[in-house]
C-alpha cells in the first residue's frame, strides 16, 4: 500500500497536531469528569474524534478532504 502524498503545509501540520492533541486531552478530561447526560457524552466523544482526525492528518501530512477537493497548499506545490 503506497503512502498518500503530502498535501498539507508544515505550518498547518504543526497547528493540526497541537489542536488535535488539545482536543483529545480536553475531550478525555470532560469525559472522565463525569456528570452530564447523553448529549454531553456524545459531544465529548465528538471532540475526541475530531482531535484524533486533526492529529492523524497532521502527523501524516495528508488530508483526504483536501485530496478529494484537489487542494494542495502552495508551499507544498513549490517543494515539488
Amino acid at each position: 500500500m503506497a503512502r498518500p502524498s503530502v498535501n498539507i503545509s508544515t505550518v498547518e501540520r504543526a497547528g493540526r497536531i497541537a489542536l488535535g492533541a488539545l482536543g483529545i486531552v480536553a475531550g478525555l478530561l470532560l469525559l472522565f469528569s463525569g456528570g452530564g447526560g447523553t448529549v454531553p457524552l456524545v459531544l465529548e466523544l465528538l471532540l475526541v474524534a475530531a482531535g484524533l482526525d486533526l492529529l492523524v492528518t497532521g502527523l501524516t501530512g495528508h488530508c483526504p478532504l483536501y485530496a478529494k477537493l484537489g487542494h494542495v497548499s502552495s508551499s507544498v506545490q513549490r517543494r515539488s
